[in-house]
């Protein structure tokens, strides 16, 4: 199974993107599916996950409020909606997914995606 993402790009500060990532196969199943970002130097970083079980999603406090994470799982796909974005989001994002479970970490998904670039600039 590949995880494609796509709806990287630059924006300015303020401004808004809308990351999508897509599960390859139509039969994949998982439990939770989300995001993670990794900056230039810095360690990869939770910013948001949602499971299916429920619609639960769960964001690192650096997003909250201004990151909206949402998806069908029917379609296998899930959306971070990211405004009022800052230079500091400026990062590799990955979509990630885990077959059981939730996470919060890098430990928890089963399944990386390639990644995305997001440039913010001020």
């Amino acid at each position: 199974v590949q995880l494609v993402e796509s709806g990287g790009g630059l924006a300015q500060s303020g401004g808004s993107l809308r990351l999508s990532c897509a599960a390859s196969e139509r039969t994949f199943s998982s439990n939770a599916m989300g995001w993670f970002r990794q900056a230039p130097g810095k360690e990869s970083e939770f910013v948001a996950v949602i499971s299916w079980s429920g619609g639960h999603t769960n964001y690192a406090d650096s997003v909250k409020g201004r990151f909206t994470i949402s998806g069908d799982n029917a379609k296998k796909t899930v959306y971070l909606q990211m405004n009022s974005l800052r230079p500091e989001d400026t990062a590799v994002y990955y979509c990630a997914a885990a077959v059981m479970g939730s996470f919060v970490d890098e430990l928890g998904p089963d399944y990386w995606g390639q990644g995305t670039q997001v440039t913010v600039s001020s």
